[in-house]
């Protein structure tokens, strides 16, 4: 039942958060941004969230450094929007798990070019 709780806080948080970055947040630091994912604690207390940035390492950096920035307001914005006893502290993560993906894809592209010209 536990788990059941927080997926649905997490994925509550996931939109909330998303719109709370897309429409209330004038900080030019912020770039285009997603949010992919929120893990959240078994008592609530704490969730990580999960960004997806686009651009180089500088835009991520700043991007981070800008939400941390905001998360007093995020975090107290999130409370008004939905209803916990104590709204969970929020940790901001990048999510590597795209360039990751698209890396392997490329390498896999790699190797199937080198197999068919080996055959040629």
């Amino acid at each position: 039942m536990a788990k059941v709780r927080t997926g649905r806080a997490g994925e509550q948080i996931k939109k909330e958060l998303s719109m709370l970055i897309q429409t209330e947040l004038k900080d030019p630091r912020i770039g285009f941004l997603t949010v992919t994912g929120v893990e959240v604690t078994s008592d609530l207390s704490l969730a990580k969230v999960y960004l997806s940035v686009l651009g180089d390492d500088e835009a991520r950096d700043n991007s981070l450094k800008a939400l941390e920035k905001a998360n007093g307001f995020l975090r107290s914005e999130l409370g008004k929007r939905i209803r916990f006893r104590h709204t969970p502290e929020l940790v901001f993560k990048l999510d590597t798990s795209i360039a990751y993906g698209s890396k392997i894809e490329r390498l896999l592209t790699e190797i199937k070019d080198g197999d068919t010209r080996h055959e040629q």
